[in-house]
């Protein structure tokens, strides 16, 4: 006997959807069955500038001794660079997030590598120590004003079901930028000079700018109107996209007031407070790893930059997919917020032990467990960001969100480096990045029953 009962609605109805598609073109037909209905290059071009931007900021740390050398400043000065750096960034990032809301943000994107890619060279042509400071605070400023525009981006390319592996790519290019700079930092330092160092890595720079420039400029509210559509047909409403997409009003409330209503999102909230701890304790780590090896393991500079970037960028790979993998499967009640804790609280832990525990072996193995931690949390944490803030406030959002985040890890590296100069020890200068790991688990924690009414449809629209 044929079945001829009908299909359950758990899956978008197979015929392709008539819809806007780019803020430039007309309609065209959207297969709704696929997970990322535009393909993944916009997520894997932005995954290559968050990956060029962590290698550039993280060039000096590889080569951090061949520079203290040359220019002769202490372990408190080394720590300021990166803080400075990180304040102007800060300084510059809300009125980022306003022009992300109202610009073509690909071009913006684009414009902001190329911007890198020029203090790169400068970086290399520095002649004495107060130019090679002011040089990296421009790129320091520079460097984060990619994540509004291109965060809002991937909201708009990729729907709820496929944001978390969306994110996962810029988070997995983000954090292996971070092991990659101290690697190439290390080596071409000791190959070469450490100026070849800041020649070398504008080249990729140039490139990836190029690159960028091919995604095409999706319209605002994108994948949230997917979200709609397929709600819609899985309820046999049927939909249209056609005719819907998000209109920037002309009514422009100031930055501060728009800051201030995004931040009354609680779930919004305890994810800028806890990615602010997280990356204090990050900022810190990859800074230092290479320096803490040299001392506490007599490793030389290349070994020690190979070490920590090649075992922490292991650690990472396996952190983003699981944390993507894991967060996608959403199972209710803020289930990406649970999970990042769970990996937040499994970072910290590797953290502390690769501090107290000697030997190399010992100290590596739980390098990986905190980038493990660490990279899963990541792009639950930005996919979360992303389903509670209204689709045309989204650049504020997330500017606001890499405004905090990147106060935050300012103070990690300065913090190790005082720490260490006042009491002589690497070591125990290493130990004030630990409190601020375990405070962000338990502040994602206390924000988990929140999500549910932040993330509803009337919420983000």
């Amino acid at each position: 006997m044929t079945d001829t009962q009908p299909a359950a609605p758990s899956s978008p109805a197979p015929h392709p959807v008539r819809m806007h598609v780019h803020a430039k073109g007309g309609e065209q037909d959207v297969d709704l069955t696929r997970a990322a209905p535009f393909g993944w290059w916009p997520a894997i071009a932005i995954a290559l500038v968050a990956f060029i931007d962590r290698v550039e900021i993280n060039l000096i740390a590889g080569a951090l001794p061949e520079i203290q050398g040359h220019f002769g400043f202490s372990d408190t000065i080394a720590g300021l660079i990166p803080t400075a750096a990180s304040i102007a960034a800060a300084v510059l990032l809300l009125p980022a997030g306003r022009l992300a809301d109202r610009a073509p943000r690909v071009a913006t994107v684009t414009i902001v590598v190329l911007v890198w890619s020029l203090c790169s060279v400068l970086s290399g042509l520095a002649t004495t120590f107060l130019m090679f400071f002011m040089v990296r605070i421009a790129i320091g400023a520079a460097g984060q004003l990619y994540n509004p525009p291109a965060s809002s981006l991937l909201a708009d390319y990729y729907p709820d079901s496929s944001r978390g592996k969306a994110y996962g790519l810029e988070r997995a290019g983000y954090y292996m930028g971070l092991p990659a700079g101290v690697i190439v930092g290390g080596a071409i330092a000791e190959a070469l000079d450490w100026r070849a160092v800041f020649f070398i890595a504008a080249v990729p720079g140039v490139v990836i700018a190029i690159l960028m420039a091919t995604v095409k400029e999706p319209l605002r509210g994108l994948g949230d109107r997917i979200d709609r559509i397929r709600a819609a047909e899985r309820d046999g409403r049927g939909a249209s996209g056609a005719d819907e997409h998000t209109v920037i009003s002309g009514d422009v409330p100031s930055i501060w007031k728009d800051a201030k209503d995004l931040l009354h999102i609680t779930t919004l909230r305890g994810v800028i407070l806890a990615q602010a701890m997280l990356a204090l304790g990050v900022a810190g780590l990859f800074y230092w790893l290479p320096t803490f090896l040299e001392r506490t393991e007599g490793l030389a500079t290349d070994a020690a930059s190979g070490l920590a970037g090649g075992v922490g960028g292991t650690g990472i790979v396996i952190g983003i997919i699981l944390g993507s993998r894991l967060g996608d499967r959403d199972r209710g009640r803020g289930w990406r917020i649970r999970l990042s804790s769970a990996f937040l609280l499994l970072g910290a832990v590797g953290l502390t032990l690769t501090v107290l525990l000697p030997g190399v072996g010992p100290r590596m193995a739980m390098v990986t467990v905190a980038c493990l931690g660490f990279a899963g949390a990541m792009p639950n944490l930005t996919a979360t960001a992303a389903n509670v803030v209204p689709s045309s406030s989204r650049g504020m959002g997330f500017a606001l969100l890499q405004f905090l985040t990147t106060l935050g890890g300012a103070f990690g590296p300065l913090l190790v480096g005082a720490m260490s100069d006042t009491v002589g020890s690497i070591q125990i200068g290493m130990l004030v990045l630990l409190p601020p790991i375990f405070v962000s688990a338990l502040i994602l924690w206390s924000v988990r029953h929140a999500y549910a009414a932040d993330a509803a449809p009337g919420r983000r629209q």
